[in-house]
C-alpha cells in the first residue's frame, strides 16, 4: 500500500511501498507538482525498479523547467538501493539522520 500526500510546508511525504502495483498512483500525483520538489521518504518502506522510474521520469520533467526532486530522510536500506542504481547522482539524496 502506497501513501502520497502534501505534509507541512509543501512536502511531499510518501510512505509504504512504491512498487509496480503503486506506480499508476505516485505518477498521476507527482505529475501535478511543479519547481523543486521535496519528496520526504522517511515513512517509504521499499521501491522497486518501477518505483526508480516513476521519480526519474518526474525529474526529467522538472529539470526541463529549471525545477528538481529533492529526496529527504532515506533510510540506509534505500539509500544503497539508490547508490547501487547511480540514482545517488542524479537526486538530491539526503540520508535519514541516525
Amino acid at each position: 500500500m502506497l501513501e502520497i500526500d502534501y505534509g507541512s510546508g509543501g512536502v511531499v511525504v510518501v510512505s509504504g511501498r512504491l512498487d509496480a502495483a503503486q506506480c499508476p498512483k505516485a505518477q498521476a500525483f507527482l505529475e501535478g507538482v511543479q519547481g523543486t520538489v521535496t519528496l520526504d521518504c522517511s515513512k517509504l518502506e521499499y521501491i522497486s525498479s518501477a518505483g526508480l522510474g516513476v521519480l526519474l521520469k518526474t525529474q526529467k520533467r522538472l529539470l526541463t523547467s529549471a525545477g528538481k526532486l529533492r529526496l529527504i530522510g532515506i533510510s540506509r536500506h534505500l539509500q544503497d538501493i539508490f547508490v547501487y542504481s547511480g540514482f545517488d547522482k542524479i537526486f538530491e539524496v539526503v540520508p535519514a539522520a541516525e
